[in-house]
Parts: structure tokens; C-alpha cells; sequence
């Protein structure tokens, strides 16, 4: 990836101990794809050509069947539609809230099932929202927090209440393609990263770990469809951000 720097890099790799434990996992999984018959990846042609054309070279045969989701809405209507793979319960609720709103006014944030941030970076991402005056649904996930629970002060509940819905967990891929949903404030997870390029949803990108950076970065730079926000957040900028999302013209390209 032209111009990619050393904090674009997944997190797990940016180590100078030679024996990390990831590093050697990394490189024993590494191997053992070579002696594969073939490797399946859940992306397409389109999106990473200049990729998967690269690892083509040093590996068995590549198929890019992806994304999954849109293959799975070609399956029959039949019980494995029933079937899914969420930590939490969907709160059905967002979906009904949305249908009130007007088209691309929504900016949808969710830092999916595994990140944790710290209190002060849940304060900050709330205060930038609240100000920017935007109209949010706000996935807050029960362990979001490191170490406490998600506490939000009176004053933003105050603030927010006529253009703001907080939940624990929501049906994504169906939110990401409502039409009221103008932008994603996203941790940049590859799943969440492809639901919304097929949603064709504009991202905020504040990666946090694992891959994340990478996907930020290629977001942003090489498909023009991401913003990205400092992992050292600040209310001020999450707010300018949230505004161009729906209403700028980056927002928009």
C-alpha cells in the first residue's frame, strides 16, 4: 500500500521482540496457508484487486467470495435464515426509530463487540456527538468500557434526547442499508468496514487495534470513502467530522 506508515500497520505486528507470541503465531499461520489446496477470503475483486493479485503470487489459489452478506441474501427463505452469529440480542426498536427519521440525517456509530475504550474516550465521542447537533443511534455494547460500565452524565441525556436513540446491540447490515442512515462512526472492523461499503455509507474511521489501522488507512486514502478521527479523541474534532459527515462535502463524495 503506497505511502503506508508504521502506525497504519496492524497492531499485532508493530513489535520490536523478535519473539512475541503473536508475531510467531502470525508466521506459523503464514506457512501453513502455502501448503493449503486453496484460501478463501471474504472480500471481491473490485475492492482489493491490487491485493489479492499480490498474494496471488506467493500462494495457493485465492477466491474472494465476498461479502458474505450479500451472498447470504441470495439463500432461499428457509430456517437457516434464523440462524446468526451476535454476542447480544437485537434491539429491533433501532429499525422502527429509523423509519421516523428523514433520509441520510442519521449518523449510525458502533465500535463493534470486541473493542473497549476507556471512560474518558466514551465521554469525549459523546460530547462531540451531542454538539454537533447531528441526529445519532448509538450502539453502546455492554462491555464497551475497560474495567466499568458505560456512564453517560445527565447533561448529555438532556441534550440528546429529541435527536438521539442509545442501544445495546442492533441488526447492522439492515441499519447500514436504511435510508435514513447518512454515515458510520466506525472502530473500522473488516466486517463493519465491508457492511457499510455495500450499504454505500460514508465512515469515520478510529481504529483500535488488530487490523483496524489498515483498514482505516485504506479507507481514507486509496477509496476516498473514510475520514479519519485521532484514537486520542477529542470532542472538538469528533464533532466537525460528524457534521461533514452528513452535511459537508466529503460526506458526500
Amino acid at each position: 500500500m503506497k505511502g503506508i506508515c508504521l502506525k497504519d500497520m496492524p497492531s499485532f505486528i508493530r513489535t520490536t521482540d523478535k519473539d512475541d507470541l503473536i508475531i510467531d503465531i502470525i508466521l506459523d499461520v503464514t506457512e501453513r496457508a502455502k501448503r493449503a489446496s486453496a484460501i478463501i477470503l471474504n472480500t471481491f475483486n473490485s475492492m482489493e484487486h491490487q491485493f489479492l493479485s499480490a498474494l496471488s503470487s506467493m500462494l495457493p489459489p485465492i477466491y474472494s467470495i465476498g461479502p458474505l452478506q450479500l451472498l447470504l441474501n441470495e439463500v432461499p427463505d428457509t430456517d437457516l435464515k434464523h440462524f446468526g452469529s451476535n454476542l447480544w440480542k437485537e434491539e429491533p426498536e433501532c429499525l422502527e426509530w429509523l423509519g421516523s427519521m428523514d433520509a441520510n440525517s442519521v449518523v449510525y456509530v458502533n465500535f463493534g463487540s470486541i473493542t473497549v475504550m476507556t471512560p474518558d474516550q466514551l465521554v469525549e465521542f459523546a460530547w462531540g456527538l451531542a454538539n454537533s447537533k447531528q441526529t445519532f443511534l448509538w450502539i453502546i455494547s455492554p462491555d464497551l468500557v475497560s474495567g466499568d460500565s458505560a456512564i453517560l452524565p445527565p447533561e448529555f441525556f438532556a441534550d440528546t434526547k429529541d435527536r438521539a436513540l442509545l442501544a445495546s446491540w442492533c441488526p447492522q447490515e439492515k441499519v447500514l442499508n436504511h435510508l435514513a442512515i447518512g454515515g458510520f462512526l466506525t472502530h473500522s472492523g473488516w466486517n463493519s468496514t465491508i457492511e457499510s461499503v455495500c450499504g454505500g455509507v460514508p465512515m469515520i474511521c478510529c481504529p483500535f487495534f488488530a487490523e483496524q489501522q489498515t483498514n482505516c488507512r485504506y479507507c481514507c486514502t486509496k477509496c476516498g470513502i473514510g475520514m479519519e478521527i485521532n484514537n486520542d479523541v477529542k470532542r472538538d474534532e469528533v464533532e466537525s467530522l460528524a457534521r461533514e459527515l452528513t452535511e459537508g462535502d466529503k460526506g458526500k463524495e
